[in-house]
């Protein structure tokens, strides 16, 4: 069963996440994913840093931010919060590609 009041819960989050974790924050996080875990009572909250420095620096805030988003949405309507850094380059240009580390073998 789906709980809908925690996916208009987790929208309000969005629309409201510079207001509730402050300007600093949402300039480098941004809420990738909200994913209901089977039950359909709580779920994950998937956040993503631009850089591993902001990862790091909101794993340590993740108390703090935990109550802060638990004070919006309702407690006990987050069973995780997940901190991603930066999405990896993508070395794959055209059509064909050779096997193996590729250019960046060559560096320093």
């Amino acid at each position: 069963p789906i709980c809908w009041d925690l996916q208009l819960a987790t929208g309000k989050l969005r629309a409201n996440w510079q207001q509730i974790v402050g300007n600093e924050i949402s300039d480098h996080i941004l809420i990738e994913e909200f994913q209901l875990n089977s039950s359909g009572q709580d779920g994950t909250l998937i956040l993503r840093a631009d850089s591993t420095a902001w990862a790091t620096q909101v794993k340590l805030l993740l108390p703090t931010l935990e109550k802060k988003l638990e004070d919006e949405i309702g407690q006990g309507r987050l069973s995780e919060i997940k901190v991603l850094g930066p999405a990896a380059p993508s070395w794959k240009h055209g059509l064909r590609s050779v096997p193996g580390r590729g250019p960046r073998d060559t560096y320093g």
